[in-house]
C-alpha cells in the first residue's frame, strides 16, 4: 500500500496528509471564525492538518460548557452529533490496544481506511456463512482484499461499523473519531450465508475456527454482534459451547444482549462464559448524572447467571459511512451544500444520521459490545497477564449502576473505561484489585495515584493553591506507580478552579459545606494530563478538561 503524500499544515508547521489539509472547508463557522482570530493569517482555503482541526472542535465544545456536553446531540452541533466514544467513556488516552488481536464476528465487512490506513492492521478475514469455508490472512504491508470486498453491498455495512467503532483509527475524522483500541489488530468473521439468516451453525463454524486459529493469530478478544435464530436459544447449543471452549483457551468472549427490550436472550448472549453487553443511553454526554438504561434483551444464562453483565453506549456511536455508496456521494454533497450557506441541506443531514461526510451516528447492542471488547483490549495491553476471569473481573468491578434502572436490565452498570483501565494497572496475574480510584481521603491526607512507565517525574497541581508550580512531588512507591500526597489542612480555606477563595469569617458557619478541587498531574515538567482513574473532569476554561474532587 502506497504512503500517502504529505504536506505540511499551516498552523502548526507539523506533517499531514495532503488531501486531509482541506477537508477544514466542511467545519462550521464558529469553529472555523476561532481558527482565523487565533491565526489572523490563515484562511479557509489553507486547511489544517488533523490534529488542529480536533482540537478546534473540542476547544469550541467544551466553550459552550456543561449545557452541551450533558444535552442530547443534534446533528446540527458543532461535532455535528455525536461526541468521541473515548471522550464519552472517560478512557486512558495512553492505552489503544496496542499488541493485542482482537476479533469480530458479524453479518459483513468492509477494509476501510480506519482500519487499513496508513498500515493494514487486519490480519485475517473468514467466511464462516456456508459449510464451503473461506479464508485469507494479511501482512500489515499489504492492502486487505477477499472475495466480493469492493461490491459494497448493505450486508458489508454493519461490521465495518462495528469493528470500525472499536478499532477505527478516525484517519477520516482527523483523528477525532477513532475507536479506544485503535491500536489493536483484527480478524474478520464474516457470518452471514449467501441466502436467508445468520444461523447458529454459522456462528458455529465461525467461533471453532477461531479457536482452532488462535495461537497463530495470537488472539485475545472476541466480539460478536450477530446473533442465531430463536430455536437456536436451547440447553447445551452449539454457538454456547464454542463460547466455552474459547474462554477456556483464555479468550474473552463479549457479545451483544440484544435490542428488543424484552426478557429473552439468543445465543451467544446466552453463553455463561460469554460477558453480555447491554444499551445505554448516556445522552451523548460526559457525565453518568444522565444515564438512561437503553431497550436491550436481559435474562439468564443456562447456568442461572443474570445478563447482561454490563451496560455501554448503544445510541450516537459515531461510525464511518461506507466509502464509494450512494450515502457518501450524498453526503460529500450535503456538507458541500452547507459550506456554501445553503440551509436546506441540514434537513437531509439529520435524517441521514450524518455527523461529517463521512461518519453517521448509529445505534444498537452490536455497537455497545465491540465498545467493551475495545476496553477489554486496553486491559490487555496495560496488563497482559491477565487472564479471561480477571478482565470480566475487572470490568464488572468498574461499573457504575444507572440510577433507578432495574439490575436484571443493567448488571452491574454503565463501563468506566478509565477506571477498568487503572484497575488492570494495579492488578497481578491471578489477584484483581478493585480500589484503584484516586483521589484518596484517608488519614488526614489527600492521596493521588497515577501509573506511568514512561515518567521521569511526576506532580499534582490544582486549584488548592492557585495552580502553583511545581506542585506537589509524587514519588515512585513501586515500579511505574507514582503517589503524592496533600495534607488536609492545606485544604482548610475553601478553593475553586483558578485560585484560592478566602476562607469565611465564620468558620462554624461553613461546616459541612462542600468544598471543590481540581487537578492535574505534569509529567516531566511538560506534559499535562488529566487522572484516568477520575471521571469527574470538568472545562477548564481554555478548551481542555482538569480532573476534579469535592472535600466536606
Amino acid at each position: 500500500m502506497p504512503e500517502p503524500k504529505e504536506a505540511v499544515c499551516p498552523l502548526c508547521s507539523g506533517n499531514a496528509p495532503a488531501d486531509y489539509l482541506p477537508e477544514a472547508a466542511w467545519l462550521k463557522d464558529e469553529v472555523l471564525a476561532r481558527l482565523e482570530r487565533e491565526n489572523p493569517d490563515w484562511k479557509r482555503a489553507d486547511g489544517a492538518c488533523p490534529g488542529c482541526v480536533q482540537q478546534a472542535l473540542l476547544t469550541v465544545l467544551l466553550e459552550r460548557g456543561d449545557a452541551v456536553l450533558h444535552g442530547v446531540p443534534q446533528p446540527t452541533d458543532i461535532l455535528l452529533g455525536a461526541l468521541p466514544t473515548p471522550l464519552r467513556m472517560h478512557a486512558d488516552p495512553r492505552f489503544t490496544g496496542r499488541g493485542v488481536t482482537m476479533a469480530f464476528v458479524d453479518a459483513g465487512f468492509y477494509p476501510h481506511p480506519d482500519l487499513v490506513e496508513p498500515k493494514n492492521r487486519i490480519r485475517a478475514w473468514a467466511d464462516a456463512g456456508s459449510a464451503r469455508f473461506r479464508s485469507k490472512f494479511f501482512r500489515p504491508a499489504e492492502k486487505p482484499e477477499w472475495p466480493g470486498w469492493d461490491l459494497r453491498r448493505a450486508v458489508q455495512w454493519h461490521g465495518m461499523m462495528t469493528s470500525s467503532s472499536a478499532c477505527g483509527n478516525g484517519r477520516m475524522s482527523h483523528g477525532l473519531y477513532r475507536g479506544m483500541a485503535s491500536g489493536a489488530e483484527l480478524v474478520l468473521v464474516q457470518a452471514r450465508p449467501a441466502r436467508g439468516p445468520i444461523t447458529g451453525a454459522c456462528i458455529t463454524r465461525g467461533l471453532r475456527w477461531l479457536r482452532r486459529n488462535a495461537e497463530q493469530l495470537a488472539l485475545r478478544i472476541v466480539s460478536v454482534s450477530v446473533a442465531a435464530e430463536p430455536e437456536d436459544a436451547h440447553a447445551g447449543n452449539s454457538v454456547d459451547e464454542e463460547v466455552r471452549l474459547l474462554v477456556e483457551d483464555g479468550i474473552v468472549v463479549i457479545a451483544a444482549a440484544g435490542n428488543d427490550g424484552q426478557r429473552r436472550l439468543i445465543p451467544p448472549a446466552t453463553a455463561a462464559g460469554a460477558l453480555t453487553i447491554g444499551g445505554l443511553d448516556d445522552k451523548n454526554a460526559f457525565s453518568h448524572d444522565a444515564h438512561e438504561v437503553w431497550h436491550s434483551n436481559y435474562g439468564q444464562a443456562a447456568n442461572g447467571v443474570q445478563k447482561p453483565e454490563l451496560l455501554a453506549p448503544s445510541i450516537w456511536i459515531a461510525a464511518p459511512v461506507m466509502p464509494g455508496s450512494d450515502v457518501a456521494r450524498e453526503a460529500t454533497e450535503l456538507f458541500a451544500q452547507r459550506a456554501a450557506g445553503d440551509k436546506s441541506a441540514e434537513e437531509r443531514i439529520a435524517q441521514q444520521k450524518l455527523i461529517s461526510p463521512f461518519y453517521q451516528h448509529v445505534e444498537g447492542t452490536s455497537f455497545a459490545a465491540p465498545i467493551v471488547a475495545s476496553v477489554a483490549a486496553c486491559l490487555l495491553e496495560a496488563n497482559p497477564a491477565l487472564t479471561p476471569q480477571a478482565v470480566r473481573e475487572i470490568l464488572i468491578a468498574a461499573a457504575r449502576p444507572v440510577a433507578g434502572a432495574p439490575a436484571e436490565r443493567q448488571g452491574a452498570g454503565a463501563l468506566d473505561a478509565g477506571l477498568a483501565v487503572a484497575m488492570a494497572l494495579e492488578s497481578g496475574e491471578g489477584r484483581v484489585n478493585r480500589h484503584a480510584r484516586t483521589p484518596e481521603i484517608s488519614h488526614g491526607r489527600v492521596i493521588f495515584h497515577l501509573h506511568e512507565r514512561a515518567a521521569r517525574s511526576v506532580q499534582v497541581v490544582g486549584s488548592w493553591n492557585g495552580w502553583q508550580a511545581p506542585g506537589l512531588a509524587a514519588r515512585e512507591v513501586r515500579p511505574a506507580l507514582w503517589q503524592a500526597e496533600l495534607p488536609l489542612q492545606n485544604l482548610d480555606a475553601a478553593a475553586a478552579p483558578g485560585g484560592i477563595v478566602a476562607a469565611p469569617e465564620n468558620p462554624e458557619s461553613a461546616a459541612g459545606a462542600m468544598r471543590h478541587f481540581a487537578y492535574k498531574f505534569i509529567l516531566d515538567g511538560s506534559r499535562w494530563m488529566e487522572d484516568p482513574t477520575n471521571p469527574r473532569r470538568e472545562h477548564d476554561g481554555h478548551g481542555n478538561l482538569n480532573s476534579a474532587f469535592d472535600l466536606e
